[in-house]
């Protein structure tokens, strides 16, 4: 465990004058910025570089490519360095990388700079979360991660509005905005400690136990919940989604963006309440409603005939969503000792981030090659992974509420 333990502050509430809450905040934010914040730019970034649909999407496959590969060795990494050795140099390839794409103009160069951005982004998010099983236990951490959940939803909304309204000054201004990572990366390098408080197991030793978790049925059961969720998220909604909304409703970056915001609304909304509701149900019922919820919002985007019926729909999305991941953060950082927690959490990085990588392009290569046009293709796919969720979601919590044991 590379922090101390803050259980003695604010018992079961937020430690609000504590620096090490504000680094976990400040590197999730960093790590969900990557895509929501492009993401209402995608339209307009195909006539600036001439591309399809398809090569636009490649811009969020590049990003989201490394933390697939990458994630569980800086989980090692931090495991045995700590956590400041390996969040420090990450923040700051994320902000350098990103706005580095502000000053190019092939588009290779665009998709090279994404990748390293990419490689920044990897386990952000993965070791704020790691941080916080380290310093927290109990009520407090349950607080924490849906405090956690809660802000980066906030900033998720926030970041689509940002991006609109960046892109409406030029293409390239968004970009900038990344290097504000580089100013994080700063302010963790005075708050972090530098090392772990004890030697680290052997190599072998350490990928063993972590093996043997992670091969758990509930482990299993665990990371394929969160690839769907991923797969469902940036595929349809981030990606299919605000292309959609260009083509069949005309809209702007700056109009698509407030759309997209009601999903980080939602979500922040519900995970700020997740110490709560996490004494409601247990973990995996919660995730399951979760999928029901994705299901009922992407039926509702099929059927909406305005923008806003549109959002109305997504706002249900970010409900489910808020519910989904603090509920599967709460049981991946509870299966493992302090010793296990980042390397395992980097493994939940590298499931997230291969849902990631595989939904944009399942959704706008699908649509391309099989359909009659991009439009009809978006709006089958939706619907298509509305239904499956929808039942998936009503299938597992019949399944948990009648045979208790598997929850």
């Amino acid at each position: 465990m590379s922090q101390p333990t803050e259980t003695g502050t604010a018992a079961a509430g937020v430690p609000w004058t504590s620096g090490l809450l504000y680094v976990i905040l400040a590197s999730s934010l960093m790590g969900v910025m990557g895509v929501s914040l492009l993401s209402p730019v995608l339209p307009e970034l195909r006539s600036v570089f001439g591309v399809t649909d398809a090569q636009v999407g490649l811009l969020i496959t590049v990003y989201t490519l490394p933390g697939a590969v990458i994630a569980p060795f800086a989980g090692l990494a931090a495991d045995r360095f700590g956590r400041r050795r390996v969040l420090v140099p990450l923040l700051v390839t994320f902000g350098v990388a990103g706005a580095g794409i502000a000053v190019v103009t092939d588009f290779r160069y665009v998709l090279a700079l994404r990748f390293l951005q990419g490689v920044g982004a990897s386990a952000l998010v993965t070791l704020a979360v790691t941080i916080i099983g380290d310093a927290f236990e109990g009520r407090q951490r349950d607080a924490l991660i849906g405090l956690n959940g809660s802000a980066t939803s906030a900033g998720a909304a926030v970041y689509p509005l940002i991006g609109g309204a960046l892109a409406a000054v030029r293409w390239n201004v968004p970009f900038l905005f990344f290097g504000v990572g580089v100013l994080v990366g700063v302010f963790a390098l005075f708050v972090l400690e530098p090392t772990p408080s004890s030697d680290p197991d052997p190599v072998s030793t350490y990928l063993g136990r972590l093996q043997a978790v992670a091969r758990l049925p509930s482990a299993l059961a665990v990371f394929l919940a969160l690839f769907a969720a991923f797969f469902v998220f940036y595929g349809a909604v981030l990606t299919a989604l605000p292309l959609l909304l260009s083509d069949q409703f005309g809209l702007s970056a700056s109009e698509i963006g407030p759309l997209l915001s009601a999903v980080a609304v939602a979500s922040a909304l519900v995970s700020s309440q997740y110490g709560r509701i996490a004494q409601w149900r247990a973990p995996e019922e919660l995730v399951v409603l979760g999928f029901v919820a994705y299901g009922v919002s992407l039926l509702g985007v099929w059927l909406a005939s305005t923008p806003l019926a549109v959002g109305v729909s997504l706002f249900v999305f970010g409900v489910g969503f808020g519910v989904l991941i603090p509920s599967i953060d709460t049981t991946v950082i509870t299966l493992v000792s302090a010793d296990l927690r980042a390397g395992m959490m980097g493994l939940r990085t590298s499931v997230l981030r291969l849902g990631q990588t595989v939904g944009p392009v399942a959704f706008t290569a699908t649509a391309d090659a099989f359909f009659a046009s991009t439009a009809v293709g978006y709006r089958t796919l939706i619907v298509a992974g509305g239904v499956v969720a929808v039942v998936v979601g009503l299938g597992g919590y019949a399944l948990l509420r009648l045979h208790p044991r598997f929850a």
